[in-house]
């Protein structure tokens, strides 16, 4: 089967990360949506998106395509659907449409909300995982980084951890040319992973889960909390707690960054700092 995966009406939730990819494209865990999918089933996928973004996003059509909703997470259950799903059949789960199977001449047309009146309509009651908003991107990156992480590193062996390290735990993967060094990894509280040719400078600390990218730096004495993602090609110092940077961004001195999403070629300047206010307890007197 030919394999697409389409964005919904969420794609409006997402804005403004969604003005310049589609949902396919955000980041949470180590990989984006798409890489997971493509990591996850081996397969090649085209996009159903924005009009402005099909020309850096392509369409591609065949004779027999599987559209599957791009915010959702893989697994088991679902890979055994999609590979009993018949021509002309799509699945919902509480009104909204995960996959659909379609011919050349019905995926001309595809629109995510009134397929479901063209097809055969299958239900889908198993508990499932889906990003629906912004603050999902972090919200939900505990779970993505230990599902990422379990999906990457399936029967590969780490790259050797200089003994200058203080590990806790054993959930560490490192990707091979990175440079780790003089730093404490607590993978305890969930699994840390090092991507390629990754640096992680003297007198870090981290706290898992979390994961670096290609090329990333943390800078010298980086406190990380998780869950957090740093993109590839970041450099990051300073303080971190449950975040997730996307690729090329740059927060390289002291300052704090909590429950936030960063998009890519961002430059946090010296001593930025962000605060959630989180909601009150009820006070009211009855």
């Amino acid at each position: 089967m030919n394999c697409i995966l389409f964005d919904d009406e969420r794609i409006h939730q997402f804005l403004p990360l969604t003005h310049t990819r589609p949902v396919a494209e955000l980041r949470c865990g180590i990989l984006t949506m798409h890489q997971r999918w493509q990591v996850f089933t081996g397969e090649t996928f085209s996009y159903k998106t924005s009009a402005h973004l099909q020309e850096k996003y392509p369409f591609i059509l065949g004779d027999d395509n599987l559209f599957i909703n791009s915010a959702l997470f893989p697994d088991e259950n679902l890979l055994k659907l999609i590979n009993e799903l018949a021509p002309g059949e799509c699945v919902i789960h509480n009104h909204v449409v995960l996959l659909a199977r379609l011919t050349e001449a019905q995926s001309g047309t595809f629109d995510a909300s009134t397929i479901s009146s063209s097809c055969n309509v299958r239900s889908y009651e198993t508990d499932l995982k889906m990003i629906s908003q912004p603050w999902d991107l972090f919200g939900m990156n505990d779970f993505a980084i230990r599902f990422d992480f379990a999906l990457l590193t399936k029967g590969k062996v780490s790259a050797y951890l200089s003994p200058t390290n203080t590990l806790l735990g054993n959930d560490l993967f490192i990707e091979e040319g990175a440079k780790v060094e003089c730093s404490i990894i607590n993978t305890t509280s969930g699994p840390v992973y090092i991507g390629r040719d990754a640096e992680v400078m003297e007198g870090c600390m981290i706290r898992g889960p979390f994961a670096l990218g290609e090329h990333g730096v943390l800078k010298m004495g980086a406190k990380i909390y998780g869950a957090t993602t740093i993109g590839d090609g970041c450099k990051v110092g300073g303080e971190v707690n449950n975040s997730v940077f996307y690729a090329n961004s740059s927060k390289a001195h002291d300052g704090f960054i909590g429950n936030a999403v960063i998009g890519e070629w961002c430059n946090l300047g010296a001593d930025t700092n962000n605060s959630n206010l989180k909601k009150a307890p009820d006070r009211s007197i009855e």
